[in-house]
């Protein structure tokens, strides 16, 4: 696991029962065993609407960071270019790994807003089809959410239990909000 901190939620069949950190999620996980051990727990990364695996053993307190620098986080992998590529690369301040790394982050911030739409759409979707793929309409509600349709959305999930419909919506809201 990296040390990336994810923002979780937990669900009770279709009763969300918690949002948080691993730690948290974990925690929460291990209280709804110790109350009903063949409890239907399903944890979701809110990033990617996708289903995780928790390691739900308690977990040693970590130990205290070694003295010295801290890892940069700098990570070296092959990339082919075409050979006109290289000679361009070549001549740009700072090396051509300075270089690549200025042409990445400008694609970035160029592209974050629909990356970000994209990726919480893709999200909401990713936890529709693990907690709602045999529901009424899923077809229909897929469509009007990747057309971004929130009333049309709204509608064809009235009938979906309470919390999967708050989460969807929820999911879908910051797909929207980041598209303004």
């Amino acid at each position: 696991m990296s040390d990336e901190v994810r923002d979780l939620i937990l669900f009770d069949g279709p009763r969300r029962i918690a949002r948080g950190s691993d730690a948290a999620v974990a925690a929460a996980c291990r209280k709804a065993l110790a109350a009903s051990p063949h409890a239907a727990l399903r944890v979701f990364d809110l990033a990617t609407g996708r289903p995780v695996d928790l390691d739900l053993r308690e977990q040693e307190p970590a130990l205290a960071q070694k003295r010295g620098r801290p890892r940069l986080g700098v990570a070296a992998r092959e990339v082919t270019l075409l050979p006109r590529h290289w000679d361009w690369l070549a001549t740009q301040p700072g090396g051509a790994s300075a270089a690549l790394r200025r042409l990445v982050e400008q694609a970035r911030k160029t592209g974050a807003d629909n990356d970000v739409r994209r990726r919480r759409t893709e999200a909401a979707y990713g936890f529709m089809v693990e907690m709602a793929g045999d529901a009424p309409d899923f077809e229909e509600t897929s469509r009007a959410l990747f057309a971004g349709d929130r009333d049309r959305l709204t509608a064809l999930i009235a009938p979906w239990p309470t919390d999967i419909r708050t989460q969807i919506l929820e999911l879908f809201d910051g797909a929207a909000a980041s598209g303004d």
